[in-house]
């Protein structure tokens, strides 16, 4: 017989943009609506370095979003960044985690890392505490070509990192390639992945079909079919090492429609429903909770969500605008329907 709804635990983002202003305004609904919580990515301009501007972003979000919603901030990692300052955050309640942004890797990450080893002194700080290290796993290389540098990171930069610091919880975030997903399944039990729903439903083709889609561009970018069919293996399987991050990086349509477009996929409207057709369409309903609603708590030490979501199995129209944004599946639809 075939499942007609599904209900599990209150489930968890633990990745997002919320960007500020306006546009935090207009997105953070989208993702309260379906999590409970949401780890907050920090690059912003400036970028979030400081106990205190994490805590007013922090308040801002919880405006936007309304009650019932919790944003669990990050600390945007720089070449020189205090490890006391990350260890005040961290005791203090405001940061639950760390983000590496290789400088020049993505949108916003002018102020990243430049060499991994500058902020050795942190990771040490942070391995001691208990902090959560989120990384963008790409080298920036102009010599590497860009469907290669996921890659080439684990090779230079996680391999050593995982060796030198065998205690620090590392989450490798968006993962795009077979390279992270075996690599991840096959390391200690102190490293996990975020999978994005459009790494499990975008090969590279989506970007030029019928001409350049900006919209199908993000950073990392969708990479060959044995990419994605190998990410959606470890995202069914049932590893607790693998758990949901959308990625979700909203960005103005003539911003994306442009002749330098940005890099982000707006997906947090229809978040759960594209993940559950994926689990549905891999006959794995019955690990979708835990990849959704379990694993990453687990991961961060954290307790489950109160409460439950209910999907079911109906048809959900995507539209084509949604404000100034174009959302990830605009214009189609998918098989399962977010009802509260």
């Amino acid at each position: 017989m075939t499942l007609q709804s599904l209900t599990i635990r209150r489930p968890d983002d633990w990745h997002v943009h919320l960007r500020d202003d306006e546009m935090l305004t207009t997105v953070a609904p989208c993702t309260a609506r379906q999590f409970g919580r949401a780890i907050i990515m920090p690059n912003l301009v400036p970028p979030i370095t400081t106990v205190e501007a994490a805590a007013s972003y922090r308040d801002r979000i919880v405006a936007a979003a309304g009650p019932g919603f919790t944003p669990l901030m990050t600390c945007y990692l720089t070449d020189s960044i205090d490890p006391d300052e990350l260890e005040r955050g961290h005791a203090e309640g405001v940061w639950v985690a760390a983000k590496l942004y290789p400088a020049g890797a993505t949108t916003n990450s002018a102020s990243g890392v430049t060499d991994i080893r500058n902020i050795y002194p942190a990771l040490e700080r942070m391995q001691r505490i208990g902090m959560v290290f989120c990384v963008h796993g790409e080298v920036t290389d102009p010599d590497v070509d860009m469907f290669d540098r996921e890659a080439v990171f684990i090779d230079r930069i996680l391999t050593p990192l995982v060796r030198d610091f065998p205690a620090l919880r590392i989450v490798l975030e968006h993962i795009t390639t077979r390279q992270a997903a075996e690599f991840v399944a096959s390391a200690p039990a102190n490293l996990a992945a975020t999978v994005t729903p459009q790494h499990l439903m975008l090969n590279r083709n989506a970007l030029f079909q019928g001409g350049l889609r900006p919209h199908a561009y993000c950073l990392p970018v969708v990479k060959r079919e044995e990419h994605r069919l190998a990410v959606r293996r470890a995202a069914v399987g049932g590893s607790p090492k693998f758990f949901l991050g959308t990625d979700s990086a909203p960005h103005a349509r003539g911003a994306k429609e442009s002749a330098c477009g940005c890099a982000g996929i707006f997906n947090a409207p229809y978040a759960l429903e594209a993940y559950a057709q994926v689990f549905d369409e891999e006959e794995a309903l019955d690990r979708f909770e835990s990849f959704a609603s379990l694993n990453g708590p687990a991961f961060y030490g954290l307790p489950v969500n109160e409460g439950s979501v209910t999907l079911e199995r109906a048809v959900s129209p995507v539209p084509d605008q949604i404000g100034d944004l174009v959302p990830f599946g605009a214009g189609s639809s998918f098989g399962w329907r977010f009802s509260g």
